[in-house]
């Protein structure tokens, strides 16, 4: 298959994954976003892998659609959680998604695995409806973390191995950044346990 319609990386990594496999910090990360929506929005699931986080926004009254770069992702998505919509996204492709379609963007753990998270997140803007929303979770990098990661060449050559797939390491400076370069609005960025980045911003 085309590299221009799939992404051979990212279908490799689904091949290899368990089918069935429950996010990590489902439940967390599920109660984070339901309490960001509202019934009836429309709601974008921003790399859905297997749909779960799609399809809690289905059973919340909204309308959802899962994008993912990968087929097997939307095959598994599809077959476990039929309500959603699902959309691939190909390689170099514009987002599957009219402009100001949606009400809401999740992105969840999902801006650590791009090349380019600025035109990545560009595409969502666009796909957002003026005023609509985008909530977003990363891995942080605070100071305690940068430090070790500092002092230990066996702790940074662990954090950022080259067989991992994170591509990105954020603060919430740089997150904050980022967001309000690409031009969202009333940026939020705060830190959950375990140094989790939570961003909240607004197309202007």
């Amino acid at each position: 298959m085309s590299a221009l319609t799939t992404d051979p990386y990212r279908e490799a990594v689904w091949e290899a994954v368990p089918a069935g496999a429950a996010p990590e910090r489902f439940e967390e990360r599920r109660r984070l976003l339901l309490s960001a929506l509202e019934t009836g929005e429309r709601v974008l699931d921003l790399g859905c892998g297997e749909g779960a986080f799609a399809a809690a926004a289905h059973e919340a009254g909204c309308q959802a659609v899962g994008v993912d770069v990968a087929r097997e992702a939307l095959r598994r998505a599809t077959a476990a959680h039929p309500g959603p919509e699902y959309r691939l996204w190909p390689p170099l492709a514009s987002l599957p998604a009219g402009d100001g379609e949606f009400d809401v963007a999740w992105a969840g753990e999902v801006v650590e695995h791009v090349v380019d998270p600025f035109a990545v997140l560009e595409e969502v803007r666009r796909a957002l409806r003026p005023g609509g929303r985008l909530l977003l979770t990363t891995p942080g990098h605070p100071l305690a973390l940068r430090l070790r990661l500092a002092l230990s060449e066996r702790a940074f050559d662990e954090h950022f191995s080259v067989r991992a797939d994170h591509l990105r390491f954020f603060t919430a400076r740089s997150l904050r950044a980022l967001l309000a370069d690409v031009g969202f609005a009333d940026v939020r960025v705060t830190t959950r346990a375990r140094a989790i980045l939570v961003a909240r911003a607004r197309r202007g």
